[in-house]
């Protein structure tokens, strides 16, 4: 695929599985019942909250930034331009990060091993998905491979002072 080549039946096949994937892992981790496999003090749950709905933010501020370049699988439409401002500037996936730290706050608040299992598999889905659509964008922007290599996947970099 290049920026005047669509993607083929298979990529689209292929990006189109990745999403009913990531969809039925945020189902499960949704409707699997919390447990007591860990204490989860007020603390804790306060932190989740706010570490949840500041994931949500970042989702919508991501997607927002995308404009018409969004879409629901991970191949760039007609619409795509690359983007490195904004969330873009702290990270390569804001989407992604977002829903991972929406989704990790969610099951580290419920106290549950089984959406602990859950959880770790959508992050290693998420993780090959955010590899396979870097691929593609690769291909399609000839700045992607210097904007990945100097801006991080999904968590931002700390800053060493001194």
């Amino acid at each position: 695929m290049t920026a005047d080549q669509p993607a083929s039946p298979a990529e689209t096949r292929t990006a189109r599985l990745l999403v009913v994937a990531q969809f039925a892992l945020i189902g499960l981790l949704v409707v699997l019942p919390g447990r007591d496999d860990w204490p989860v003090p007020p603390w804790l749950a306060v932190t989740c909250a706010v570490g949840a709905v500041v994931g949500v933010v970042g989702m919508v501020l991501g997607g927002t930034a995308l404009g018409r370049g969004l879409t629901a699988v991970p191949l760039p439409n007609e619409h795509a331009r690359l983007r490195t401002g904004g969330l873009y500037r702290i990270v390569r996936h804001p989407i992604y990060t977002g829903l991972l730290l929406t989704m990790g706050s969610l099951t580290v608040a419920s106290g549950s091993v089984p959406r602990l299992v859950a959880f770790a598999v959508l992050l290693g889905l998420i993780t090959g998905k955010a590899r396979w659509e870097e691929g593609h964008l690769a291909r399609r922007f000839a700045g992607y491979p210097a904007y990945a290599a100097r801006t991080p996947r999904f968590v931002p970099r700390w800053r060493r002072r001194g």
